[in-house]
């Protein structure tokens, strides 16, 4: 029977209709017989992954899973469904970054696309992914990054109802190969948001300057530039305000993604070291008879399933947003930061146990431990999103709203919602239900209720208020938001439990990792400069020792165990 975690010998995903289990499975296929020697000798070889594209335009892989009903035309199986586009992400991050990557940065570039009324642009960029091509988002600068209030891609009036795009453009995935880039730029000679525009452009066009490839990886991440470019009415996907709202949006859609990315990074990671560690004497001794090192693979094991459980959960809060229950906005950036700064300490608690061998040419963790160190940094920094976090906080904490329960969304609809999301403002006006109900369900669990009392002396610290002076210190609100998303996480984390009939030992586990954080962070903000002398009490207050069970430690270990020689990449 198979288990919480991905594993490509026994992978069905059965909730899916039978084109998406066929692209699913033969993407597996093709990466199983293609080999773990392929993998290690491209990726340290830094050789382009061609070979992947060709794959996916042979099997329609991105033109199925990342084309709209809208566009799909008499194509059954198209549409736009982020459970299957998270399937494929988590497996794709499995074999590794340089393959996940290309895929994201499509999805990105299509976001702009698929957010416009632009017909011609549309059917353009849909037939684009039918001869198998990729797309590319051509949003950083390398003078301002991501800071879209200040690009300098400007576009010159031609006197003839188009324009001319000069300026350049940094850190663009697929920037060499992409046959539909979504560009951002500014009219020149227009004041404010008025300015700003959204527009395609063509890799192989004449006026598009590929400059260079700007990381030394296995990867493309290109710096371009147009002169003198020509933009017509045909290419133009937004315009003024609208397109500084669906460069927003489009990262709403988009960053989602790096955690199924990490997540899959973190399962190959684990299927290794176990196999290593288990089977390795040192000392006369098994090395995982080592007290230390099984503390070590429970806590990376228990870290993996909980970033698991929420993410899967966030996916159907993504599925059945809308215009009144926008709560996708809030539990996206805790993917995107939180479930990826775990997947990177998930693969460095493996590589801790493991040593050596992460670093050996022949091994996967010596991929994973480069891979992993980029998803967090990707699509916003962690202080960015964090930023964006403590934005819903209030709401969260003191919830005034009443929300129908979000059921489990397996069934083949379009998510055409994430491309009608509309300005991206109004934050504080989305409302939250009763985050403390999950709580409750679970409060037999020790570690639930210990963990529990952390969070709701969380109200309290807020409560008593946070100083001005504070709410400006970055160093201060990060550390808070820590805080406050281990109770957001806890939430998902324990309704897909009850939605999937997770063991207790498990969860208990998980939430003993929680309210050893929760310490580790309270800790922290009492030592923060700015923290005052009524925050330091609360943090000391709010300190607890997670509960110590055996027993508990010795099931979920027997988990961890039971996983060596399961699966291991073919030659």
């Amino acid at each position: 029977m198979p288990g919480p975690l991905f594993s490509p010998v026994d992978y069905d995903p059965a909730r899916f209709d039978p084109e998406t289990r066929r692209l699913l499975r033969a993407t597996i296929d093709w990466f199983e017989a293609r080999g773990k020697r392929a993998l290690v000798a491209d990726f340290h070889a830094k050789r382009f992954h061609a070979d992947f594209l060709r794959f996916a335009a042979q099997e329609q892989l991105f033109a199925t899973l990342l084309t709209p009903r809208a566009e799909a035309g008499r194509a059954a199986d198209k549409r736009w469904d982020t459970a299957r586009i998270a399937a494929l992400s988590e497996i794709l991050g499995f074999y590794g970054l340089s393959y996940w990557y290309p895929w994201q940065v499509t999805i990105l570039g299509l976001g702009p696309v698929w957010q416009s009324g632009n017909q011609v642009a549309r059917a353009r960029t849909a037939a684009v992914l039918d001869e198998g091509g990729v797309c590319a988002f051509g949003l950083s600068e390398r003078d301002h990054g991501a800071d879209i209030y200040a690009t300098d891609m400007v576009l010159t009036p031609d006197g003839q109802g188009g324009y001319r795009a000069t300026g350049g453009k940094y850190y663009i995935g697929n920037g060499n190969v992409a046959r539909v880039v979504s560009v951002f730029g500014r009219v020149e000679g227009v004041e404010g948001p008025d300015a700003y525009v959204f527009f395609t452009a063509d890799s192989s066009h004449p006026n598009y300057h590929l400059i260079r490839n700007v990381v030394p990886q296995q990867i493309y991440v290109s710096e371009f530039r147009l002169e003198d470019y020509p933009v017509t009415a045909d290419d133009i996907l937004h315009t003024g305000p609208a397109a500084f709202d669906a460069a927003l949006n489009t990262v709403n859609i988009g960053k989602f993604n790096l955690s199924f990315g990490g997540i899959g990074i973190a399962e190959h990671s684990l299927y290794e070291a176990i196999t290593h560690a288990h089977n390795r004497v040192l000392y006369g001794n098994r090395v995982t008879d080592f007290p230390h090192v099984r503390a070590q693979f429970v806590e990376a094991y228990t870290r993996l399933l909980a970033a698991k459980l929420f993410c899967d959960r966030a996916v159907d809060y993504f599925r059945s947003a809308n215009p009144d229950d926008r709560r996708y906005l809030l539990f996206n950036p805790v993917t995107k930061m939180k479930a990826t700064t775990e997947a990177e300490r998930v693969v460095t608690l493996l590589t801790d146990i493991v040593a050596a061998k992460s670093f050996e040419a022949d091994s996967y963790l010596t991929i994973a431990a480069t891979d992993i160190r980029g998803l967090p940094k990707l699509e916003g920094t962690v202080a960015v999103n964090m930023a964006l976090i403590l934005k819903f906080l209030p709401q969260y904490l003191f919830p005034q709203g009443t929300h129908a329960d979000v059921p489990t969304r397996q069934t083949p609809d379009d998510d055409a919602f994430l491309f009608r999301q509309g300005p991206a403002r109004g934050l504080n006006t989305i409302t939250f239900a009763d985050w403390r109900e999950p709580y409750r369900t679970f409060h037999h669990i020790p570690n639930v209720a210990v963990f529990s009392e952390q969070a709701d002396a969380l109200t309290a610290l807020v409560t008593a208020g946070i100083t001005p002076d504070q709410t400006k210190d970055l160093d201060f609100a990060i550390t808070l938001g820590d805080l406050f998303t281990l109770v957001v996480y806890g939430q998902l984390i324990l309704e897909q439990a009850e939605l999937t009939g997770t063991d207790t030992h498990t969860l208990d586990q998980i939430f003993a990792t929680f309210t050893a954080d929760f310490s580790r962070y309270a800790t922290a903000l009492h030592n923060k400069p700015s923290s005052t002398a009524a925050q330091q009490k609360w943090a000391l207050s709010a300190i607890r020792k997670p509960d110590v069970d055996p027993t508990r430690f010795t099931a979920v270990w027997n988990q961890v165990a039971a996983l060596s020689g399961t699966y291991e990449m073919k030659p």
